[in-house]
């Protein structure tokens, strides 16, 4: 094989295409039976199943592969969201910190809801959301005088695949990374200051209220290794911590797949008054979590 596709899954029904840093997704193989093409990659890749598309291959000899795959530890914490489901930090007071981050990984199919929301005392706040497949950021200041910066950073999004999140904070600057795509982001002073004391994962930022028992604005998917300023808060959550509260959640992240079923069905016709009874078989396909 002289020339392939490389795609990636970790559920073995959802697969996406390898593609290197110039958009370049075929990868060359080797012209004879002995030698030996090594790829490295550029961008990292966590799955679970590797498949690879032929694109060409010797046509004096016969269609054949040899293949070596070297990965690396790879540390996963994961908590699924049924769209009912909330996870609540209270955070001691800390000293400010120079540089301020969170980071998570998400994948759903539901285009909207809230992924994270974090607040403080002095009435600033953050909130990390999808609507319609977007990924929005907010910052709030709830102080004398309200202001809102919205900030939308990619789109379609609700895919079934994994997808990464990072914000760094520095002073009056965001670096926003979503997957291989970084902005640079300019915001206003008020915003430099963050004291966050509560955190609220994969619910609507209004604890405890009428707004937050309304699934649709809660988020409904799978969220891992969402780390709050070096915080691992699921891996908190599964050590049942002391500051967090916990509400219909899962550790771990259900997969969907079809379960076929055939059945027998009797069908009673009528055709020049005469009663024909016959039997067919009908296919039934079952979404079922596994």
């Amino acid at each position: 094989m002289t020339a392939y596709l490389l795609m990636f899954s970790d559920t073995g029904h959802n697969w996406r295409q390898y593609r290197q840093e110039d958009g370049i997704g075929m990868f060359s193989g080797n012209t004879n039976a002995d030698s030996v093409v090594q790829h490295k990659l550029q961008q990292t890749v966590i799955a679970r199943y590797l498949r690879l598309i032929p694109l060409d291959w010797n046509t004096n000899g016969r269609i054949g592969l040899r293949i070596e795959a070297y990965g690396c530890p790879y540390y996963s914490d994961v908590v699924s969201f049924t769209g009912r489901s909330s996870l609540l930090f209270r955070l001691s007071p800390k000293p400010t910190m120079v540089k301020q981050s969170i980071s998570l990984n998400f994948k759903t199919l539901k285009n909207s809801g809230t992924l994270l929301h974090a607040d403080g005392l002095s009435g600033h706040s953050i909130t990390l959301e999808l609507e319609k497949g977007k990924l929005v950021l907010r910052l709030m200041n709830s102080g004398n005088h309200h202001f809102v910066l919205k900030i939308i950073l990619c789109s379609l999004l609700d895919d079934q695949h994994w997808h990464h999140f990072v914000v760094e904070h520095q002073s009056t600057h965001l670096n926003l990374t979503v997957d291989k795509s970084t902005r640079w982001v300019q915001i206003p002073s008020k915003f430099s200051h963050w004291d966050h004391d509560q955190i609220s994962v994969g619910a609507d930022p209004v604890l405890g209220s009428q707004r937050s028992a309304q699934p649709n604005r809660n988020f409904h998917g799978c969220l891992e290794n969402v780390i709050y300023n070096g915080l691992h808060l699921v891996y908190l959550a599964k050590q049942s911590d002391h500051g967090a509260y916990l509400l219909l959640l899962c550790f771990e992240c259900p997969q969907k797949v079809n379960l076929t079923i055939y059945l027998t069905i009797s069908v009673t016709l009528v055709k020049n008054w005469t009663h024909v009874q016959h039997k067919q078989t009908a296919r039934l396909l079952v979404p079922v979590n596994t």
